[in-house]
């Protein structure tokens, strides 16, 4: 069952270089039986029994779950390694800061993460319709210097990126002439994140974002650049500040559009807990580790060009960044509880989009949201992960530009 492994230790040259970062051996469970892999710079083989050494961890999984994950166009929950543990259909045991230091790796194994990239050759050069500049202002007492990015004319159009990455995963709304000629599309990098450098002091700091935090920023940007009742559209960690914002302060807002919005979020993996803070220790690769992780959350049908450069932003981020921002979507942004019931009464209406692959706001979890704050329009997007706007923006703009129109009709 696993052959397949030889053939694609070597398939690029990448995939070769994470092969020499020191020998891993694992052991692979299918319905009981045992497979002993060591992974090393000298390629890919098996072993009837464990050595004398042992084996770092084991990964195991049904026959058929196996099988799953060999698809090219995997069912949900079934794409990758880390989204088949997520959803309970993969558990890993044993030294789990050598599977995290291997994870990259492992993905790239099993998942097949690469494809054949299309042909983008430009016809010529051409400089894109998008401007960037810095915004000065005080954040918490303190003097920050924000990235952001515009683009286009009429309603401001405010879009909050995901944990541990930045603005530039709105590039394709930035350079969408349908959208940027009714909507100011503006894409701004949070503190710490992406072209945002943290404030003076930042070395003897520990970042974490809260609920408190990040509204304030959201509304010291919006005042900064004098908007006139925005939009305002964020995924994953910004997917649940738009419904913070609906709560808090809904007659500062025309609309919020959630994409992957959800009340809480929680790790439902099975097998033994990772390592405390492995995105933010010296025995992990922090940038590897998450966008190993974010392969998980992204649909199978999505470009590999998209996918790829999604899961480059996420390896660039900061020490700790992504550790920061999850904190918040994991403890301080839970709106569970009774505290969610207020978004039925917001003068902002909210409409929300969950795609059908995404792990951690699943759309069942976007639909109870829906439901419960009386959503002016939830949709399920076929075919699309955690990262619908930089994973898959052609696709995605189908489901975008109904909604916009919507929001432009009342």
């Amino acid at each position: 069952m696993f052959e397949f492994l030889k053939e694609q230790a070597f398939s690029n040259a990448n995939l070769k270089l994470h092969c020499g970062y020191g020998p891993v051996r694992f052991t692979l469970q299918c319905d009981g039986d045992a497979t002993h892999v060591v992974v090393d710079e000298e390629g890919v083989y098996f072993f009837e029994s464990p050595s004398d050494e042992g084996v770092h961890f084991t990964m195991a999984a049904s026959a058929d779950g196996w099988a799953e994950l060999r698809k090219p166009m995997a069912k949900p929950g079934f794409q990758t390694l880390s989204a088949m543990r997520r959803t309970q259909n993969l558990t890993v045991t044993g030294d789990m800061t050598k599977f995290f230091q291997h994870m990259m790796l492992l993905e790239m194994l099993f998942s097949g993460l690469s494809g054949d990239a299309p042909d983008g050759a430009f016809d010529e050069p051409e400089i894109e319709p998008v401007t960037g500049r810095y915004l000065r202002l005080n954040l918490e007492g303190k003097p920050h210097r924000l990235y952001f990015e515009e683009a286009g004319n009429g309603i401001p159009l405010v879009c909050l990126h995901t944990a541990g990455s930045d603005g530039r995963q709105f590039r394709h709304i930035l350079n969408d002439a349908e959208i940027t000629g009714r909507f100011r599309v503006i894409a701004f990098d949070l503190p710490w994140h992406g072209k945002s450098s943290p404030p003076a002091g930042f070395e003897s700091e520990v970042y974490e974002l809260t609920t408190d935090r990040y509204m304030e920023i959201v509304l010291a940007v919006a005042d900064a650049l004098k908007l006139i009742d925005p939009v305002v559209m964020g995924c994953s960690i910004g997917g649940r500040a738009v419904l913070h914002l609906a709560l808090r302060h809904g007659e500062r807002f025309r609309a919020a559009i959630g994409l992957q919005s959800a009340l809480y979020a929680e790790d439902r993996s099975l097998g033994d807990p990772q390592p405390e803070n492995a995105l933010h220790r010296p025995d992990i690769h922090g940038g590897k580790l998450a966008g190993a992780s974010m392969a998980g959350m992204i649909a199978p049908q999505s470009p590999p060009a998209e996918r790829w450069e999604t899961m480059w932003h996420y390896m660039q981020g900061g020490p700790g960044i992504f550790l920061g921002d999850i904190r918040y979507y994991f403890k301080h942004g839970d709106l569970r509880n009774g505290l969610a019931d207020g978004l039925k009464d917001s003068p902002c209406p909210l409409y929300l989009l969950n795609g059908e692959y995404d792990p951690s706001a699943t759309p069942e979890m976007g639909r109870e949201v829906a439901e419960l704050a009386n959503a002016a329009h939830f949709e399920v997007m076929e075919g699309m992960g955690h990262f619908p706007m930089s994973e898959n923006p052609i696709l995605f703009r189908r489901y975008l530009l109904p909604v916009l129109d919507k929001i432009l009709a009342n």
